[in-house]
């Protein structure tokens, strides 16, 4: 095992109180996450303490988190591993009350010699975390520790400060960390590393070379059981406040005057606060053929399950350079891309015939897939007589660094940071009421659905939306492995 660096994790033990122990999120993600987290030492101990509905005991608990292990964690489970996790659970059904979960944390802290902390974690929507919330304000709770609060943060501006109203009302704005999981995956925050370490690409990251951005986050992937929490959001409420537009914020932030939390967040911020109204007439709504038969939709339904939209950003940095965002459910693959798209040259001293420009502009592409990929395209000389030109790349892929095996999952690094009270990743009250504040005409005037069949790329009219440009994705070339070249 790797040794973990000093100060990548907590300094004390940490007490985790898991609100929607035994649901799917906590199943696939989060107890996996916790049990790599402690016996991979980088929790110098952890007890656990699960929470909902569910009339089980802590036995009944451990042979959920067992099946859970089994099922969905990618480390190997050695018989030792899982007894030293099986004897941190503990259980406690929501009906036993604020008593009962006190007696347990407290039993769990008295089995650490020194201090602990608490991270409470709401594996459940805002809404159904809210009581949860104050049962532990009233179990006493609340004072030195942490909570971690799983989307939607709000469904519009008013349902946003109604949210954070009653948040406030138990816990601090510093005690809160509004949870995206996209902002956890380490390309995501291999972005800061680019833009702030290298003086090559730094100076050009203005209007006056990149001519256009897209956030590509397409999903192969139907609805499954969602249908019915899906009817009352779609793909905006669902992916664009909570995913894509906190991506648009690292790429668009100004450098902070630290690498610290406090400075990242407000950098964010001001981006944020930059942004234009989204215009409904640069968006592009969707639904999949054979949504509204699905179990839980209106037949008649208007909720889209595909959205693509032009954002701009009205500062110094970013006048009249279009952000285009784009994602949607049932398309024809499933890609999570920034792909940045540099100006051409004012003038082209090549012949016609010579493929300058018949390929498009050079462009710097991120792949936020765990994989970790970035590549940059631009024009070279094909070998031989003549000046014709091909498009080339540059590429890197984490695998090459043969580091992979330290990408740790994007649920695990966001509960190591907010065990440390860390939050660089998180959003902030602030960031999530002014999304929604741009969000307005949009939602009070969305444009009608487009049918799209199932495995396209959506509708016929995202290539409007975007044109005189075309969108990145689908690539014509893969991205280049061991056993291919191209892309």
């Amino acid at each position: 095992m790797a040794k973990i660096p000093p100060g990548v994790g907590p300094q004390h033990p940490q007490i985790v109180v898991l609100v929607g122990a035994t649901g799917d999120l906590s199943r696939r993600k989060l107890l996996p996450g916790l049990f790599h987290l402690a016996s991979a030492g980088f929790i110098p101990g952890c007890r656990i303490i699960g929470l909902s509905l569910d009339d089980i005991d802590a036995d009944g608990f451990r042979q959920i988190a067992r099946k859970a292990l089994e099922e969905f964690s990618k480390r190997k489970l050695t018989p030792a591993d899982w007894h030293a996790f099986a004897d941190s659970l503990d259980y406690v059904p929501i009906s036993a009350g604020a008593d009962a979960l006190k007696a347990a944390v407290e039993k769990a802290e008295q089995s650490f010699s020194g201090q602990t902390r608490r991270l409470h974690y709401m594996s459940v929507p805002p809404s159904a975390a809210l009581s949860a919330v104050r049962m532990l304000g009233e179990a006493g709770l609340v004072a030195g520790s942490r909570i971690i609060m799983e989307k939607p943060f709000g469904t519009d501006l008013a349902s946003a400060v109604i949210l954070n109203a009653k948040l406030h009302e138990v816990f601090d704005e510093q005690q809160i960390f509004r949870i995206d999981h996209f902002l956890g995956k380490e390309p995501a925050q291999n972005i800061l590393a680019f833009r702030f370490a290298n003086g090559l690409f730094e100076p050009i990251w203005n209007r006056n070379f990149i001519d256009h951005v897209q956030i590509d986050v397409p999903e192969t992937l139907g609805l499954g059981k969602r249908s019915g929490f899906y009817e009352q959001t779609g793909a905006y409420r669902d992916m664009v406040v909570t995913h894509l537009m906190q991506i648009l914020a690292f790429m668009a932030m100004e450098p902070p005057t630290a690498l610290a939390p406090a400075p990242i967040s407000e950098e964010k911020n001001k981006v944020f606060r930059s942004m234009l109204p989204i215009d409904p007439a640069h968006v592009v709504r969707g639904q999949y053929a054979g949504y509204r038969s699905e179990e839980g939709v209106d037949p008649t339904s208007d909720t889209e399950t595909f959205i693509a939209l032009k954002c701009l950003i009205d500062n110094w940095r970013w006048a009249g350079v279009p952000f285009y965002l784009r994602t949607g459910k049932k398309l024809a693959e499933g890609q999570r891309i920034i792909s940045i798209a540099f100006r051409e040259p004012p003038k082209s001293m090549f012949p016609s015939g010579s493929g300058v420009g018949a390929q498009g502009p050079d462009h710097l592409t991120f792949d936020l897939a765990d994989a970790s990929k970035m590549s940059l395209s631009f024009y070279g000389k094909r070998p031989g007589p003549g000046m014709r030109l091909d498009k080339l790349s540059l590429q890197f892929a984490m695998h090459d660094t043969g580091l992979i095996g330290d990408v740790l999952e994007a649920y695990e690094r966001l509960i190591l940071d907010a065990m440390r009270g860390d939050h660089t990743l998180f959003t902030t009250a602030d960031g999530i009421e002014r999304l929604w504040e741009v969000s307005a005409p949009l939602l009070e005037s969305p444009p009608p659905v487009r049918f799209y069949e199932p495995g396209s790329w959506g509708p016929k009219a995202v290539h409007q939306l975007i044109a005189p440009h075309a969108w990145r994705l689908p690539f014509e070339r893969a991205w280049r492995d061991s056993n291919k070249t191209g892309q």
